[in-house]
């Protein structure tokens, strides 16, 4: 399905949001990336929108998007030969649910609007905890149905029936989009997300909203070598 959608990925993901999905990258990486010298990694980086705005950010260090669509990555590739700073980025292909990554490799963990497809959260989240160094960051992004009032009956006409209408006539793939809007249907909320990943030995763990919820970023720390548990392989 994600090699399907692709090639019109970022425009659609501009005209749903409004654009505002440029913003919310920015913030992400501004809460993940602290020195500028980071070895961060993006899982399920997609056209690679948010690895490339980590490496901006970036003085030294480096950032590797993993995804597992190739297509997608092909277009990620394109872009980067683009972008500032096209040595700082380097693209994977492979799962988030078993990334080829050795044990407190990276300094930051970032992700955007992946969790939902994610099928067994509880591993990505001690995936990501085994791959970030004590004291790393894992900043996530994602969708949720935000509180009952005014603004979820407006989002739920625009997102639930607008919106895979637009994919469908844009992009080519009214299934993928309804797909998209039936996930954030069914996701957890966002504090029941915030407990999953302490329950992965992060702390602490924060939740920042967006559109009255509707978009919220989870910002999660693994405790620091004073702190530190003993690193497993999985």
């Amino acid at each position: 399905m994600f090699d399907q959608i692709a090639r019109r990925y970022d425009l659609l993901n501009r005209l749903i949001s409004l654009r505002l999905d440029i913003r919310w990258r920015q913030q992400a990486i501004a809460a993940a990336v602290q020195t500028g010298n980071e070895t961060v990694l993006d899982l399920g980086t997609g056209t690679g929108d948010l690895a490339f705005a980590a490496a901006s950010r970036l003085s030294g260090g480096k950032v590797i998007g993993l995804d597992f669509s190739l297509a997608m990555l092909r277009i990620a590739e394109a872009k980067r030969a683009e972008t500032a700073r096209p040595s700082r980025v380097s693209f994977v292909l492979g799962s988030a649910l078993a990334p080829p990554f050795k044990n407190e490799r990276f300094d930051a963990i970032v992700t955007a609007f992946v969790l939902r497809n994610i099928s067994n959260l509880d591993l990505f989240f001690a995936n990501s905890y085994c791959a970030l160094k004590p004291g790393g960051r894992l900043v996530t992004l994602d969708m949720f149905p935000p509180a009952r009032g005014w603004f979820s009956a407006l989002y739920s006409v625009y997102f639930h029936r607008w919106m895979p209408w637009l994919g469908g006539v844009l992009g080519g793939h009214r299934n993928a989009y309804d797909y998209l809007s039936e996930s954030v249907r069914r996701f957890d909320t966002p504090e029941r997300i915030a407990d999953r990943i302490r329950q992965s030995r992060f702390d602490p763990v924060t939740v920042q909203k967006f559109l009255r919820g509707a978009v919220c970023m989870h910002i999660a720390e693994k405790p620091g070598p004073a702190g530190r548990s003993e690193s497993v392989d999985v």
